[in-house]
C-alpha cells in the first residue's frame, strides 16, 4: 500500500495558483468508510465552478478543502461497521463526495461499486458521474417512451455522450447539439440529427421535443422554450434556477445527481460489454490537474478527462 498521500487542494478562489498540491495527513477513517488508494479521479465541470468561487454560496467549502468528485482504486482497509460486500484488494469506483483528488480517500462503502475486471482504472474513473448523471436526467422529468424525441446539449462531453446512447436504447429520437470538431463522434454515439453549435441554430429546426436535456446552460434553455412539444420538458445541471426560468405552461426541472452503485455496476458492465461507449478525453498526471481543472472551458476533444495518480509516482 502506498503511505504517501499526496492532495489536489483549493487554497483560495478565483486565482491561478489557488490550487496546489501538497502532502497531507492520511484521513482517518469512519466505520462506515473504507480506505481506498485511489488511481485515477475523473475531471468534472463542477471543479472549475468551485475553484472560481463561482458556486460559494450554494457550495461552500473550508479551504484549504481537497477537490474531486469520483475515483477508482483499490479498497486498503474496512471500517468496522462496513456491511462486509466490500473487501481489502477490491477494485472499486464510485463517488467521493468531494475529495477524490488524493492518493488516500475515505470513502461511504455506500458510493462504491467493484470495477468490473475488463476496465482499467482511468476507464472506471470517467464513469460515475456522467453515467449516472445522464442515466437519472433522461428520467428526470418522467420516464421517456419509445417514439420521444430527445434533445441533449453539449452531447459530446462525459453526460452527453451518455445521454444520447441511453436516450437511443429507450427508443428515442435522438437530436443533439456539440462544437464542429465532434460532430462525427456524436453521429457516431446514435444520434439522428447532430447540430454544429457554431453553424447552425437548433430552434430553426428542431421541433415538437419530448425532452430537452440541457448540459450546457447559458441562453441554451431560453432557446429551448421554443422547440418543446405541448408537453415537453427540459431537465438540466447546468441551470439551478431553472425553476424561475420556467415559462407558465412550460415544465422544467434541475437535477442533483444520487449515488447509485447498484446502477453504476450495471453502466460500468455495459461499458466493459461495449455495449456503452465510453470517451476520454485526455489523461493527465497529479502535477498537470490542477491546469486542466482551469482550462477545462478551452477543451475540444470528446468525453472525460481523468488524473491517473499512478503517473509520475
Amino acid at each position: 500500500m502506498n503511505t504517501r498521500n499526496r492532495a489536489l487542494r483549493l487554497h483560495e478562489y478565483g486565482q491561478q495558483d489557488g490550487l496546489r498540491v501538497d502532502e497531507v495527513a492520511p484521513p482517518e477513517l469512519a466505520p462506515t468508510q473504507v480506505l481506498v488508494e485511489v488511481k485515477a479521479a475523473g475531471v468534472n465541470p463542477l471543479d472549475q465552478k468551485l475553484a472560481a468561487g463561482w458556486l460559494r454560496q450554494g457550495f461552500p467549502l473550508t479551504l484549504p478543502a481537497t477537490l474531486g468528485l469520483e475515483l477508482a482504486g483499490v479498497v486498503t482497509a474496512v471500517g468496522s461497521a462496513t456491511s462486509g460486500r466490500l473487501a481489502v484488494g477490491d477494485r472499486v469506483m464510485g463517488l467521493a463526495g468531494i475529495g477524490a483528488y488524493a492518493d488516500l480517500v475515505a470513502v461511504s462503502e455506500a458510493g462504491l461499486a467493484v470495477t468490473p475486471a475488463a476496465l482499467s482504472d482511468v476507464q472506471a474513473a470517467a464513469l460515475p458521474v456522467a453515467a449516472l448523471t445522464a442515466w437519472q436526467l433522461l428520467r428526470a422529468a418522467g420516464e421517456p417512451r419509445s417514439g420521444s424525441t430527445v434533445l441533449v446539449h453539449g452531447a459530446s462531453g462525459g453526460v452527453g455522450g451518455f445521454a444520447v446512447q441511453l436516450a437511443k436504447a429507450l427508443g428515442a429520437k435522438v437530436l443533439a447539439t456539440t462544437s464542429t470538431e465532434s460532430v462525427d463522434y456524436v453521429r457516431g454515439l446514435g444520434a439522428d440529427t447532430v447540430f454544429d453549435r457554431r453553424a447552425q441554430r437548433f430552434e430553426d429546426e428542431a421541433r415538437d421535443v419530448d425532452l430537452v436535456l440541457d448540459l450546457v446552460g447559458g441562453d441554451t434553455v431560453e432557446r429551448s422554450w421554443a422547440v418543446l412539444a405541448p408537453d415537453g420538458a427540459i431537465a438540466t445541471v447546468a441551470t439551478m434556477d431553472i425553476a424561475k426560468k420556467t415559462p407558465a405552461g412550460k415544465r422544467g426541472v434541475w437535477l442533483s445527481m444520487k449515488g447509485d452503485p447498484e446502477l453504476l455496476a450495471r453502466l460500468a458492465a455495459d461499458v466493459a460489454s461495449g455495449a456503452l461507449r465510453s470517451a476520454i478525453a485526455e489523461v493527465v498526471p497529479l502535477s498537470g490537474l490542477a491546469q486542466a481543472i482551469l482550462g477545462a472551458g478551452a477543451r475540444r476533444a470528446p468525453g472525460k478527462v481523468v488524473v491517473d495518480m499512478t503517473l509520475g509516482q
